[in-house]
């Protein structure tokens, strides 16, 4: 963790909302989330799958498809809103200002080029360099990410690599027109635990050395103790919490928060027997975000329900005093005091 908290936000997002078109109806998948970013600060963005992370990211960098999505608010990068760019500004942004690792690096590399004719292409895109100069600063990425052997690494294709390669060929793309921003989707999901600890050393290392802002989207709560300086829980594509990681860490308000912190599993306090205490869970599923509740989006599912207004009306996301920093502890419910 590496930010100061007066840092200038590199991006600077307000009142995001993304509109779906679907067969069902409209659905709002992202319902009015603002934050953001500061040089060289990591912000995490958690949340079940439903909740809205990914879209919210991909309507910044203008990946969702037209006609679909109808987006708005905004979102600054750098002074500029990403929202309102023409596309082929937009496209000049995508590298230099935004670097992007997606989920599933199988799917998201060309299966039938090489490694490194993706990352050449990617380079030139962006800066006027011949093919030579392009693959030895590939070579040199693929290095730099830790890859074995980057000269051979470039004649390769996707296949040939392991998991944990890939995903460090996604980062070295990402990462190839050093961008004011870094945004990882799930880049550490389904990677054994070694492999994971060495692509977050890699993201936080290369954060420091070159001031990158991070926004690290995952389901790990144990990966955003460790890397992240601020946290944004979302559900139901509102946010319902955010703070420094210590406040919503430590001290949870929402009751959604506090249920995804009661499912990590803790082998670290055994029963007096040695048993294991069975993991806590939160009770049935998210809400569909064509059908979204008229009043607390987690109400459905709210273990607590201390107040009726909760049914029928939206908490607003409330400061609930100020934390690390200065920087304020918010959550988006009437619930906190008599729930702890």
């Amino acid at each position: 963790m590496s930010a100061s908290p007066v840092s200038e936000p590199v991006l600077d997002v307000q009142d995001l909302r993304v509109r779906l078109r679907t067969p069902r109806g409209p659905a709002d998948v992202v319902n009015g989330i603002s934050y953001t970013v500061g040089r060289g600060e990591t912000v995490a963005v958690v949340g079940e799958s439903g909740s809205g992370k990914s879209v919210s990211v991909l309507a910044l960098m203008g990946l969702l498809p037209d006609g679909v999505a109808t987006v708005s608010g905004a979102a600054r990068l750098d002074g500029e809103d990403l929202l309102t760019m023409r596309p082929d500004r937009l496209r000049e942004v995508r590298g230099p200002g935004i670097g992007m690792v997606f989920q599933d690096p199988m799917t998201s590399l060309n299966p039938v080029l090489t490694v490194g004719r993706q990352l050449v292409e990617g380079i030139r895109a962006h800066a006027d360099v011949g093919k030579a100069a392009a693959r030895e600063r590939a070579a040199e990425l693929l290095a730099e990410v830790g890859l074995p052997d980057p000269g051979k690494a470039l004649d390769r294709y996707p296949h040939e690599l392991s998991g944990g390669m890939r995903q460090r060929v996604m980062i070295a793309i990402a990462l190839s027109s050093s961008p004011a921003l870094l945004i990882a989707d799930e880049a550490t999901t389904a990677l054994d635990v070694t492999v994971q600890a060495q692509i977050i050393e890699l993201v936080e290392r290369l954060q420091r050395e070159h001031g990158t802002g991070v926004v690290w989207i995952t389901h790990d709560l144990g990966v955003v103790a460790g890397i992240a300086d601020r946290v944004l829980v979302m559900y139901g594509g509102r946010c319902v919490e955010d703070g420094t990681v210590d406040d919503v860490l430590e001290h949870p308000a929402h009751p959604y928060t506090r249920g995804l912190l009661g499912a990590l599993p803790d082998l670290a306090e055994p029963r007096a027997d040695g048993s294991v205490p069975d993991l806590a869970t939160v009770p049935g599923t998210p809400p569909a975000p064509t059908d979204l509740p008229a009043g607390c989006v987690f109400w459905p599912r709210c273990p607590v329900r201390a107040d009726p207004r909760c049914e029928t009306e939206q908490p607003p996301l409330a400061v609930l005093g100020a934390g690390g920093g200065g920087l304020p502890h918010r959550a988006a419910t009437w619930c906190t005091e008599e729930a702890r």
